[in-house]
């Protein structure tokens, strides 16, 4: 027997009782940043087992407040934690739109709308970045658009890798900058190139690539940073260019981080020399605030290399005898088949506030750097780790018992300890999130990036103040 048809599950005052949840615990500022608890406690508040049989609506209603109430508010202005915070809620909006409409990003007929709109918005970044033509696609996440690059970079130098696998190939050298991500080293292994090919170099003051071809290296790739994920510092372009065009390297420029500053007039010299690049890496969802994922790969090419370089031709969904123009069906671009519509937030946010009101966005957050500087200037205790370039802000607080103890023996020692502790406290608590890390010669120190729309000086002051208290007695 056919079951009988039964109303929809979710009403609309599921939905309702829905969006007030997100009120509660996700828009609003009252809220703490976290709500902390130990895995074995969570694990049992949450009731994560699957059971044979559904449960009743409101008792979902109660998952779905348990999800939000512990789950991380990284929209809160005093969530400093990661290089995206804040929200944006025309881009919110186009997150929800995306989901009900469940389609894939790869042919004209499955998403007529999105092929046409991420052309668009690639063009438009792509002339930011000072190319009037080029290619490019959407990827999920900064990793997967470095390794594009990686790879694009490795088919136009030997076009036979895609037949005849890594045999058919000498050994390859990748150059990078000692402060960049580690998707380059990721990309390296996962490409078969591998981590010991991969060249660390100072790319700072005097720039000299050697040309790495003992023991039979030819060097491909060179791999600069706009925006490194600790500091926040930026490669020189213009020198990296010129030696990647005297020697024939595919230049990457992975502005994951610091590729917003194009938007803005007085901050765009950071990035200097970037249309020199053969590619670039753009992660909106970071300081553009589109919301997780919004990555792309940026490429000049106008020989349709990224195509050539990762297409399998797949008959079912790439028919070339379509009734419409089947170079709209731009999922050959991509290593993935399905791939989900990571455009239509980022458009329909640029549409609201327009490219004006994002340059004020990117200003505004090293208007907040500034003056988050001025005010750990003023204060006790509180040590840059060098003048910001951007919007990180790294830091060493130095609680009562170690002032002008910087010379015994078991002070870098003992200092190590500060950062991991007040941030166990801070969360725990609840008020607030910033990052810690080791880096080079430097014991943990703090990193606070800032640029939430919502964040205001009295946040700034208040994790400041928090800072003092929790690490008063350390």
């Amino acid at each position: 027997m056919i079951a009988k048809l039964t109303r929809p599950y979710y009403t609309r005052t599921t939905f309702n009782s829905f969006h007030r949840i997100l009120q509660k615990h996700i828009y609003l500022k009252s809220a703490d940043v976290c709500e902390w608890r130990e895995p074995e406690e969570l694990a049992a508040l949450l009731d994560l087992e699957l059971r044979e049989n559904g449960e009743p609506q409101h008792q979902l209603l109660q998952r779905i407040r348990d999800v939000a109430k512990y789950s991380v508010k990284t929209n809160h202005p005093r969530f400093f934690n990661q290089l995206f915070a804040g929200v944006d809620y025309h881009a919110l909006t186009g997150r929800f739109l995306t989901e009900a409409l469940n389609t894939s990003q790869y042919t004209y007929e499955v998403a007529p709308v999105f092929v046409l709109m991420e052309d668009e918005v690639l063009s438009k970044l792509r002339s930011l970045v000072g190319w009037a033509e080029g290619d490019g696609i959407f990827c999920p996440g900064g990793t997967m658009s470095n390794m594009y690059a990686m790879n694009v970079a490795r088919y136009r130098a030997f076009p036979e890798v895609k037949l005849k696998g890594m045999w058919s190939l000498p050994r390859l050298a990748v150059f990078t900058s000692q402060q960049s991500h580690y998707s380059v080293m990721k990309a390296a292994a996962f490409q078969g190139i591998g981590t010991e090919n991969v060249q660390q170099v100072e790319m700072q003051g005097h720039l000299s690539l050697p040309l790495f071809t003992y023991q039979g290296a030819v060097p491909f790739f060179v791999h600069a940073t706009s925006g490194t994920t600790v500091q926040g510092a930026f490669d020189p372009l213009e020198p990296i260019a010129d030696i990647c065009d005297r020697q024939g390297l595919w230049m990457h420029v992975d502005a994951a981080w610091g590729g917003s500053v194009l938007f803005s007039k007085e901050h765009k010299h950071l990035m200097r020399g970037v249309e020199r690049a053969d590619s670039v890496t753009w992660n909106p969802h970071k300081m553009m605030l589109t919301g997780l994922q919004c990555s792309a790969i940026l490429l000049k090419d106008t020989t349709h290399l990224l195509k050539h370089c990762h297409s399998a031709d797949a008959k079912y969904l790439f028919q070339q005898d379509k009734f419409y123009d089947t170079s709209l069906d731009t999922g050959d671009k991509s290593i993935q088949c399905g791939r989900k519509v990571d455009c239509l937030k980022l458009w329909l946010m640029w549409k609201a506030v327009g490219s004006k009101g994002l340059e004020e966005r990117v200003d505004r957050a090293f208007t907040h750097t500034r003056y988050l500087v001025e005010e750990m200037k003023r204060r006790e205790g509180f040590e840059l780790i060098g003048k910001p370039l951007f919007v990180n802000v790294c830091f060493w607080f130095i609680p009562p018992s170690l002032r002008g103890k910087e010379n015994s023996p078991d002070y870098n020692d003992r200092l190590s300890k500060v950062a991991p502790v007040i941030k166990e406290r801070m969360m725990k608590q609840g008020t607030m999130m910033l990052g810690y890390q080791p880096q080079g010669g430097r014991v943990n120190f703090f990193r606070m990036i800032v640029i939430s729309p919502q964040l205001s000086h009295q946040d700034m002051t208040f994790c400041l103040n928090e800072i003092e208290r929790l690490g008063s007695d350390l």
